[in-house]
């Protein structure tokens, strides 16, 4: 399996390597998943976005109101809404600052605004734990939300449990891994977005049919009762939004499959993709979080679909098009990771670029996403400590923070207060969310027992 074809690792220099410092030449890039076909269209965008911003995070949104209260928790899916599409903007704006050159992956734009070296390892990690956390998390909603379909449409599954219906996800994946680039994503890609909004649109006509139909004593106080488990709830709730933002680690990797000229720029097409992502975003997000609140109170658990019992067939129904869904966001989250290690492996380990090492590749990296998975199906405390740790990084404040370091605009101008604004409010939810993620995992683990 080792290359015999060495022009194909030393010949070029057009662009920054992914995972090292090294030049990528053109050959590699051609067979690299993120930049092998760059012809997407601007719609293609729009249902990638959607695909990567709306999963399983918005199910836990009433979780993260009935955490905070309704005004605080409304407030700050809203905030985190205009934050995340302002740092949005900032990364389709940096895709191609430099003329003649594009930054096809999170870590080359690191690495021209940080320097080589200390850019590549400030980016890199932060993005990698969000494309892993997010795959992780995925591999947990997969098979809980096809566990959740099969046993209420049929009573011969309940003897089957959620580990078996997560290894069921695993296999699928080791077969979605297999398309060569993202592009060849769009159809996986476009069904899990249509999936995501009938999920959610779902999700919030049953909430709001639950409470008119079936009035009952609602609190709307905080779940907790003690100052501390108040303060640690409104950790896990930023985390949780957090992670519902987390779209932006592959921001850069889906405008690079967007053709571009000096004439017709990606971030014009790349740009109306997202206005309409974020529209069908905050429509998804608002909905969700105000019914699944205003129907169960601090009741709703950490999965709105879960609360949600009757209709059987439409709840089902619900869960069994999440379970499509991240399907598709798995995918989505996974393909920068391929290009990373795929590009390790032929630069620094010698590997003949084509089928055979993308099967063992990427197959060993489902089966340890889907093992840890298994272990540690913990959904809410999941959602809040990696929504912390890493995602508010690469969605909040990072972007802003290369556009300071690069654009340079003039003190207390718009740029300049809007980054730091949106800096100060990332840097918040990753000092603390992960606290609350944390401990939401210790409780949840106390009565877990391994592949159960």
């Amino acid at each position: 399996m080792h290359n015999k074809d060495v022009s194909m690792v030393e010949s070029g220099n057009s662009s920054n390597n992914a995972t090292t410092n090294e030049p990528v030449d053109d050959d590699l890039n051609r067979w690299l998943p993120i930049t092998a076909s760059r012809k997407a269209k601007w719609w293609y965008s729009t249902f990638h976005n959607v695909t990567a911003v709306v999963g399983a995070g918005v199910l836990g949104l009433p979780y993260a109101v009935s955490q905070l209260g309704w005004i605080p928790g409304m407030g700050m899916i809203i905030i985190s809404w205009f934050v995340t599409l302002y740092s949005l903007w900032q990364l389709v704006n940096l895709h191609e600052h430099v003329p003649g050159k594009r930054f096809d992956r999170y870590p080359e734009l690191g690495k021209h605004v940080f320097g080589l070296k200390r850019g590549y390892w400030i980016v890199m990690p932060q993005q990698m734990i969000v494309q892993v956390a997010s795959d992780i998390v995925y591999m947990v909603t997969g098979g809980k939300s096809l566990k959740e379909s099969m046993h209420t449409m049929f009573h011969w599954s309940k003897g089957i449990n959620q580990t078996c219906f997560i290894l069921f996800f695993g296999v699928l994946q080791l077969i979605l891994s297999q398309a060569p680039n993202f592009n060849s994503l769009k159809v996986v890609s476009f069904t899990a977005a249509v999936m995501s909004l009938s999920y959610s649109t779902i999700s919030s006509v049953a909430s709001i049919i639950k409470g008119i139909e079936h009035p009952q004593p609602v609190n709307y106080g905080r779940r907790s009762h003690t100052p501390a488990g108040i303060t640690f709830d409104i950790f896990n709730s930023l985390g949780t939004i957090a992670f519902a933002f987390a779209g932006h680690s592959v921001a850069l990797e889906i405008q690079a499959t967007i053709p571009s000229t000096p004439e017709k720029p990606s971030k014009g097409p790349m740009w109306r993709g997202v206005t309409v992502a974020y529209a069908i975003v905050a429509f998804c997000y608002l909905a969700v979080a105000a019914s699944g609140f205003w129907a169960f109170g601090n009741l709703v658990d950490d999965d709105v679909l879960v609360t949600l019992k009757h209709p059987h067939w439409l709840i089902a129904l619900a869960n069994f098009m999440v379970f499509l869904h991240v399907l598709g966001s798995y995918q989505v989250f996974a393909m920068p990771v391929f290009d990373m290690i795929e590009c390790y492996l032929v630069k620094k380990r010698h590997f003949t670029p084509g089928r055979p090492l993308r099967l063992i590749a990427r197959s060993i990296y489902v089966v340890v996403t889907m093992f840890v998975g298994m272990c540690f199906p913990f959904f809410g405390g999941l959602l809040g400590f990696f929504g912390g740790l890493a995602f508010s990084s690469t969605s909040f404040f990072l972007p802003c923070i290369m556009w300071l370091v690069s654009q340079k605009p003039k003190r207390w101008s718009f740029h300049w207060i809007a980054s730091w604004l949106a800096i100060i409010i990332g840097v918040s939810i990753t000092v603390l969310a992960p606290i609350g993620g944390a401990r939401t995992i210790i409780i949840s683990a106390k009565n877990y027992k391994f592949f159960d």
